[in-house]
C-alpha cells in the first residue's frame, strides 16, 4: 500500500507540494482552522486525486450540508394539521400572508424536527485545532510538547514529519478510515456551502498529503551525483530511517539530518553552505520593479471558489420570444386625449370613476363629461392664469408635482389629465406626512432633478401639510422649493370657447414620469413617452380583451404601475367604469373590493396576494356574495413566487361563491418594461397551466432543475402568462455583458416593444444600460439591433411559451456566488410559527457586505406581548430553517419593537431606509443574534512575512515611478510688517498688553443674569460667544432677546491689571517658576478668565478644573484630587 501512495506523492508538480507544506505548517502553528485547513487542502489536491488513486470520478463530488429527508409521517396527520393551522392563522387577523404556502411550511417544519432529532443548537461554537493535538482524524501524528528553542523545534517537526509519512504511507487503509470517520464528525451542522458531510474514498490520498507536512517537496540539485541511476531516479522524498527519527532528542546532532533552504533532507556528502549557496544563486536579488505595485487587497481574504460540483446549464441558447401581433382596431384613438374627448362630448353622462368613503360605500361618480370639462378648465388655468401673458409659469414639456392622497382618486384623474392636455408632464409622487418620512430626501431629489417648481394638489391635502408657526408649509428635506397650485373645481377659470387644446397624434415626447426605487434606495424616474403610453395601453386592451361598458374594480395604487395603467389610462380608452377602492378602506373593511365586485357586477378586477388573503380572513363576516361575474382577477404580484399559495387557497375558499378557476391570471409587470406578461382568461372547463415544482439549490446556481431529490428545499412557481401583444422577449445574465441565457438557466428578462419606457429622466448613463440593452450571443456577437429593456426581473420561459418570475433584481442576495432570493427567506421565516413573535408579518431581508462578500441579515418586527425566551427560540429555529432549506447562513437577525420599521406610503416596509439604519446602528433591537461563524467563511489569510515588497516597498516604488506623494498644507500666513499692529503681537499676553493701551475701555467681557444666556463679545477683532449662567444649579434659560442686567464688566485695562496683579502673587508669594502647573477652580465667570491671563503673564501653565459641587462632594472631590495629585508629579 505504500508504493502507489509514495508514487502519487512523486507524480505532484512541484507548486502543488510546497502549497501543501504551507498549508500544514499554518495548521500546526494556530494560523488557521481546521475548516480552513480542510477547505484549502481539498481545493489544491480535487484535480490531482483521480489520477492517482484510480478512483471512479464520480465518487469525487463533495455533496453540500443538505440535511437528510425526515421521515415520512402520516398524510391525513399532516393535512389536518395545516389545515387546521390554515385557519386559525386567518381568525388572527395579524400577519400578512403574501408568503403563505402551506406545503413550505410543512417542509420548514419537517427540517426543523430533523434538526431537533440530531440534538444541534445554535449558533455552533468553533474552535480552532492543531494537527499535533491527538484527534481521530489525525491520531497518526505524534504530539509535540517540546518546549525547546524555535531551531530546535524545526527539526523535531522535521523528524516527527518525517516519520508520520512514513508511518502512513505502510498503512493507509487503516489511517485512511480513521480520517474518514474523523472528517465527517469534524465538520459543524450549521455551516452551509464549505465543505461536504463526507469525502468518500477518494479523499484518502487528500487525507494523507494534508495530514503529512512537509516543507518542501521539491529535490535540490545533487552535485555530487554524477552516476547515470540517480540522475534517471524520479524526484522522490529520500525518508530517513524510522529508528533514527525516533531516537532523535534535545541534544541530538543536526549533521544526521541537514536541511537546504528549502527544508528537504539531503544526504551528507554535500556541504549544507554550498547547498545554501546554489539556491541563493537560483534566486533573483532583488524583485521586479511591477512586484512594488502589487495590489494584495484580494490576497487578504480568500476569494470564495465555485463549486466543481455546482450544477450547470445544459440546454441550448435561447431565442427571442415574440408575442401575439398587435391587432388594428379602426375605432383605436391615435391620442389618449383623444379618447377622452370623444367620449367626453359624446358619452357625457357614462360614468367613469367611482370614489369610496372610508366605510366602503360610493361618495362619487365622475362622469366622462365631467372629466373632460374639468381637465379642460385645469389645461387652461396651468397655461394662461399662473403668471402673465409674456412670462407664464408653466410652457408645454415643463414637469409639475401631482400630489395627492390615495383616497381621492377623483382630482388626481382630472389633474392628470389636465397635464396630457395642457402638454405638460405630470410627476405623480406620495403625499409627505412629515419631514423625516422614508425615502422623502430622494423623492425630493427626483423632484430636483426634473426641474420641478410647481406641485398640484387639493384644498383638503394642502390643509393637511404640516406647516410651520408662521402658516407655511414646511421645507421639507431635500426638496425644492415649490409652488403649492389648489385644482378644485371653485379655483379654476373656464377656458374660452375658441380656445381649444392641442391634441395631436401619439409622438416620442415625454407623456408622465412614474418613480422608481432602486435597490439603494435611490429614486429614479421613469419617463414613459406618448407612443408608448397610446401602445400599452393598445395592448392591455387586447391581452384583457377590454369592452366598452365593462366594470373593473381597482384596489391597487392609482399613481404608478398596474393600478394608473388600467385604472385611469386604459379604461379612458375603452369607455370602462372603474371603481376605485383605496387602501384605507381595505384596512377598516378588508372584503369591500369583493362586495363592490359583487353590486356592480365587475368584469375584472385588479388586486394582489395582500388583497386575497384580507378578504379570506374576512370572509365569515359576509358570506352572501357571488364573483361569478367575474372574467379577470388579476393578481399583479404574481411576479413573486409564493403568490400561488394565495391564489390556491382564494380559489378553493371562494370557488363555491361563482368564482372560476379560469380567471385569476397573474401578471409581471415593472416600472421601466411596464406590464411583461399576462395571462389570458382561460375557456371554461380546460385545464389550467401546468406549474413548476423547482430545486432551491438549482435556483441558487442560476439554473433550471425539477427537484426530485428534498422536497423541503423545493419552490412551486406559476406562470404570468404569454408575452404582450407587439412584444418581444429574451432571457440574458444578470452579471457582465447581455448575454442571452441559455434554456435552462435563470437570468434577467428583457423586453423589446413600443410598450415601454424611454429612460431615467436626468440619469443617461444608467439609462443606457437598462433601456438601450443589445443582446449577445456566447460569442460576444450581437443578435439583432433591436434594443432591449431591463425589467428587473428574474426568470425563464417554459414550455408553450409561458414565463416564470423566480424574484427580482432588487431582491437577489448572492452569497460566495450563489443567489437567493430575498421573498424566500421572508417566506421560510414566516413558515417557522412567526404568529407567536412577528408582529404583523413585518420582515426584512437585505444584505451588507462583510468581507468582500455579501452577508444575509433579517430583521423583523417583535409582537408587544412576545417574551424574550420566545423571541429567542423562534430565532434559533429560523437560523435553522434557512440553513437547512437555502442552505445558506445569516449573518445577523434582529428583532425590533413593534411599528419601529420604516414604512412606505401604503404600509409596506422601506427596505433600503431599514438597511441604512442598520449600518448606521439607529435600529435599535430588542433582541439581536449574530452568527457570523456560520456565514463568513472567506476569514483573511493568516499573517505572512512579506519576501520583500511591503508598505515602505510600495513607497518607494511610487517615488521610482515618479508619482508623488500626497500632502497638505495651511494657507500662508504672509509677512509680518511694522504697521500692522495686530499681527505683530503672536501671543495672547501681548494682544491683551497692546489692548490695554490702544483700547482701555473696550469691553471686552460682561457677566450677565440667567435671564440673558447669549452674549456677543469681540476680542482682538473676533467676534465671541460667550454664555455665562450665574448661581449654582440654575436651569440651563431659553435663548431671548437682549433683557436682565449686567452683573460684572471686564474693559482691556481692567483685565491687563487684574492679570498683573495674580501674575505677581503668583511669583512672590507662591514662589513658581515659568512652567509650573496652576490648578484654577472657579466656576464659570470673569475671575476664571482673569486667573487665566495671569498664569500666562507669569508664564505658568492653567488648568481649569471644575470645582467640586457642595451638594455632592463625596462624587466630585476624589475627581479634583486626582487630577491636583496627577499634576504634582
Amino acid at each position: 500500500m505504500a508504493e502507489p501512495a509514495a508514487a502519487g506523492v512523486s507524480s505532484l508538480p512541484r507548486e502543488v507540494r510546497e502549497q501543501l507544506a504551507e498549508l500544514e505548517l499554518e495548521l500546526s502553528e494556530g494560523d488557521i482552522t481546521q475548516k480552513g485547513y480542510e477547505k484549502k487542502r481539498a481545493k489544491l489536491l480535487a484535480p490531482y486525486v483521480p489520477q492517482t488513486q484510480g478512483v471512479d470520478p464520480a465518487l469525487q463530488k463533495e455533496s453540500r450540508t443538505q440535511m437528510p429527508v425526515p421521515s415520512a409521517t402520516p398524510t391525513s396527520a399532516s393535512s389536518s394539521s395545516s389545515s387546521s393551522k390554515f385557519h386559525r392563522a386567518r381568525s388572527g387577523g395579524a400577519r400578512d400572508e403574501r408568503y403563505r404556502s402551506d406545503i413550505h411550511t410543512e417542509a420548514v417544519q419537517a427540517a426543523l424536527a430533523k434538526h431537533k432529532e440530531q440534538k444541534m443548537a445554535l449558533p455552533m461554537p468553533t474552535k480552532r485545532r492543531s494537527t499535533f493535538v491527538q484527534s481521530p482524524a489525525d491520531a497518526c501524528t505524534p504530539p509535540d510538547t517540546s518546549s525547546a528553542s524555535e531551531d530546535e523545534g524545526s527539526l523535531r517537526r522535521q523528524a516527527a514529519l518525517s516519520a508520520a509519512l512514513h508511518q502512513s504511507l505502510q498503512n493507509a487503509e487503516s489511517w485512511i478510515n480513521r480520517s474518514i470517520q474523523g472528517s465527517s464528525t469534524s465538520s459543524s451542522a450549521s455551516s452551509t456551502l464549505s465543505h461536504g458531510e463526507g469525502k468518500g474514498t477518494s479523499g484518502s490520498l487528500a487525507d494523507v498529503f494534508a495530514n503529512t507536512r512537509i516543507e518542501n517537496f521539491s529535490v535540490p540539485p545533487d552535485v555530487t551525483a554524477t552516476t547515470s541511476s540517480s540522475s534517471a531516479r524520479p524526484a522522490a522524498i529520500d525518508l530517513p530511517p524510522s529508528g533514527i527519527v525516533k531516537g532523535m532528542h534535545k541534544g541530538s546532532n543536526r549533521s544526521s539530518l541537514m536541511d537546504t533552504a528549502d527544508g528537504v533532507p539531503v544526504s551528507s556528502r554535500v556541504s549544507t553552505k554550498i547547498q545554501q549557496l546554489l539556491n541563493t544563486l537560483k534566486r533573483p536579488k532583488r524583485p521586479p520593479l511591477k512586484e512594488f505595485f502589487v495590489d494584495d487587497f484580494e490576497e487578504i481574504v480568500e476569494v470564495p471558489q465555485p463549486d466543481p460540483n455546482q450544477p450547470k446549464p445544459e440546454g441550448r441558447q435561447m431565442t427571442p420570444v415574440k408575442g401575439e401581433p398587435l391587432g388594428v382596431v379602426c375605432n383605436w384613438p391615435p391620442a389618449l386625449e383623444a379618447a377622452l374627448q370623444r367620449w367626453g362630448t359624446t358619452q357625457a353622462k357614462c360614468p367613469c370613476l367611482t370614489a369610496l368613503d372610508v366605510t366602503g360605500k360610493p361618495v362619487y361618480t365622475l362622469t366622462y363629461g365631467k372629466l373632460w370639462s374639468r381637465s379642460l378648465k385645469l389645461a387652461y388655468t396651468l397655461l394662461n392664469k399662473l403668471g402673465t401673458k409674456n412670462e407664464p409659469v408653466l410652457k408645454p414639456g415643463d414637469r409639475v408635482a401631482l400630489v395627492y392622497p390615495n383616497n381621492d382618486p377623483v382630482m388626481f384623474m382630472v389633474a392628470f389629465y389636465g397635464c396630457l392636455l395642457a402638454e405638460v408632464i405630470p410627476v405623480p409622487i406620495e403625499v409627505p406626512l412629515t419631514r423625516k418620512d422614508a425615502g422623502g430626501q430622494q423623492i425630493g431629489f427626483l423632484l430636483g432633478s426634473c426641474g420641478i417648481a410647481l406641485a398640484l394638489t387639493t384644498e383638503v391635502c394642502l390643509k393637511g401639510l404640516p406647516k410651520t408657526q408662521n402658516g407655511e408649509i414646511v421645507q421639507f428635506k431635500g426638496w425644492p422649493r415649490l409652488k403649492w397650485v389648489v385644482t378644485d373645481s371653485k379655483y379654476l377659470s373656464k377656458s374660452p370657447k375658441d380656445w381649444q387644446p392641442n391634441i395631436s397624434a401619439a409622438g416620442t415626447e415625454p407623456a408622465y414620469i412614474e418613480y422608481k426605487t432602486s435597490k439603494e434606495g435611490s429614486v429614479m424616474g421613469v419617463t414613459v413617452s406618448r407612443i408608448a403610453m397610446l401602445s400599452h395601453c393598445q395592448a392591455l386592451s387586447q391581452a384583457c380583451n377590454y369592452s366598452e361598458g365593462e366594470t373593473i374594480v381597482n384596489v391597487l395604487d392609482f399613481k404608478k404601475d398596474a393600478g394608473l395603467w388600467h385604472g385611469i389610462l386604459t379604461n379612458v380608452m375603452n369607455k370602462l367604469h372603474t371603481v376605485s377602492v383605496p387602501y384605507s378602506v381595505m384596512k377598516t373593511c378588508p372584503l369591500s373590493w369583493v362586495q363592490r365586485v359583487h353590486a356592480h357586477k365587475a368584469k375584472v378586477a385588479l388586486v394582489k396576494c395582500r388583497d386575497l388573503h384580507w378578504a379570506m380572513m374576512a370572509h365569515r363576516d359576509q358570506r352572501d356574495v357571488s364573483l361569478s361575474s367575474l372574467r379577470m382577477l388579476i393578481v399583479t404580484d404574481g411576479a413573486n413566487p409564493w403568490s400561488v399559495s394565495s391564489c390556491d387557497a382564494f380559489l378553493s375558499l371562494f370557488q363555491s361563491h361563482g368564482l372560476k378557476p379560469e380567471a385569476i391570471c397573474p401578471c409581471a409587470t415593472s416600472p421601466e418594461a411596464m406590464t411583461i406578461a399576462i395571462r389570458r382568461p382561460g375557456v371554461p372547463g380546460a385545464p389550467l397551466p401546468g406549474r413548476a415544482i423547482l430545486s432551491m439549490n438549482g435556483l441558487s446556481f442560476g439554473v433550471i432543475r425539477v427537484n426530485t431529490e428534498d422536497k423541503n428545499s423545493a419552490l412551486t412557481v406559476q406562470d404570468v402568462g404569454h408575452v404582450m401583444p407587439g412584444g418581444m422577449m429574451c432571457i440574458v445574465k444578470p452579471d457582465g455583458p447581455p448575454q442571452l441565457c441559455k434554456t435552462d438557466e435563470i437570468g434577467e428578462i428583457c423586453v423589446s416593444s413600443r410598450a415601454g419606457g424611454m429612460m431615467y429622466y436626468g440619469l443617461a448613463g444608467v439609462t443606457k444600460n437598462t433601456f438601450e440593452v443589445i443582446p449577445v450571443n456566447s460569442a460576444g456577437s450581437p443578435v439583432g439591433d433591436v434594443p432591449f429593456v431591463r425589467s428587473g426581473l428574474l426568470g425563464f420561459v417554459g414550455p408553450g411559451s409561458l414565463v416564470f418570475v423566480v424574484g427580482k433584481m432588487d431582491g437577489l442576495l448572492t452569497v460566495s456566488g450563489r443567489r437567493h432570493n430575498a421573498d424566500d427567506i421572508v417566506a421560510t421565516g414566516l413558515a417557522v410559527e412567526s404568529i407567536k413573535t412577528v408582529y404583523r408579518g413585518r420582515i426584512a431581508v437585505f444584505s451588507v457586505s462583510v468581507f468582500y462578500d455579501e452577508r444575509i441579515v433579517v430583521v423583523a418586527e417583535q409582537r408587544p406581548d412576545a417574551s424574550e425566551e420566545d423571541s429567542f427560540q423562534w430565532m434559533s429555529r429560523v437560523l435553522q430553517a434557512i440553513d437547512s432549506i437555502h442552505q445558506v447562513g445569516v449573518y445577523c437577525l434582529a428583532l425590533v419593537p413593534a411599528n419601529t420599521l420604516p414604512k412606505t406610503p401604503l404600509g409596506g416596509i422601506h427596505i433600503s431606509q431599514t438597511k441604512q439604519h442598520f449600518l448606521e446602528g439607529s435600529l435599535h433591537p430588542c433582541n439581536i443574534l449574530m452568527c457570523p461563524h456560520t456565514c463568513v467563511t472567506n476569514l483573511p489569510k493568516p499573517r505572512q512575512k512579506q519576501p520583500g515588497v511591503g508598505p515602505a516597498s510600495v513607497m518607494v516604488g511610487n517615488l521610482v515611478a515618479g508619482k508623488r506623494i500626497a500632502q497638505a498644507s495651511g494657507r500662508d500666513l504672509g509677512q509680518i510688517e511694522d504697521n500692522d499692529l495686530v499681527k505683530k503681537h503672536q501671543f495672547l499676553t501681548e494682544v491683551l498688553q497692546w489692548r490695554a493701551q490702544a483700547t482701555p475701555d473696550h469691553p471686552l467681557f460682561l457677566l450677565l443674569n440667567a435671564k440673558v444666556p447669549l452674549v456677543p463679545v469681540s476680542f482682538n477683532g473676533v467676534s465671541l460667544l460667550s454664555i455665562f449662567w450665574q448661581g449654582s444649579g440654575a436651569r440651563r434659560p431659553e435663548l431671548t432677546p437682549w433683557k436682565g442686567t449686567t452683573v460684572c464688566t471686564a474693559t482691556c485695562l481692567q483685565l491687563h491689571k487684574k492679570a498683573e496683579r495674580i501674575a505677581s502673587v503668583l511669583c512672590d508669594k507662591g514662589h513658581l517658576n515659568a512652567g509650573d502647573n496652576v490648578v484654577l477652580l472657579y466656576p464659570p465667570g470673569i475671575e476664571l478668565i482673569t486667573a487665566f491671563y495671569g498664569c500666562l503673564y507669569a508664564g505658568c501653565i492653567p488648568v481649569t478644573v471644575r470645582p467640586p459641587h457642595a451638594q455632592s462632594l463625596a462624587a466630585t472631590l476624589p475627581t479634583v484630587r486626582m487630577i491636583v495629585e496627577y499634576l504634582s508629579f
